[in-house]
């Protein structure tokens, strides 16, 4: 299940658990392309439960929007990612140093009041 959820002008949420199929992917994708589009410095929050790889078609559908979601770095300012998984949160906090001008922290899932503070400062 991937599902995106526009909190308001500048806040976008993203939930993802399980494996996801194509279809998933891309009705996921387009929305959070659509709920990113008038964006500015902008916050999102990602929860990551029951992680499990995609399948490879879910994977095709994803490198197809790839243009449209490097454009989706500028309007985002800062990233929480919420995982029990330690090597999502590692992951994640590799792909904070790799993006210039996004800051990206990993949080336990207990601690989402603790990301929700750093998210609003």
């Amino acid at each position: 299940m991937l599902k995106i959820a526009k909190i308001s002008d500048n806040r976008v949420d993203i939930e993802l658990s399980g494996s996801l199929d194509a279809d998933a992917m891309r009705v996921g994708l387009d929305k959070l392309i659509a709920d990113s589009e008038d964006v500015r410095a902008g916050r999102m929050l990602y929860r990551i439960s029951d992680f499990s790889l995609p399948t490879l078609a879910a994977i095709g559908v994803e490198m197809a929007r790839l243009p449209k979601l490097f454009g989706l770095l500028g309007k985002f300012d800062k990233c929480a990612v919420l995982t029990d998984s330690a090597w999502l949160r590692t992951a994640a906090s590799v792909e904070g140093a790799l993006f210039p001008g996004l800051e990206i922290r990993s949080f336990e899932m207990a601690d989402e009041a603790k990301a929700e503070k750093w998210l609003a400062a």
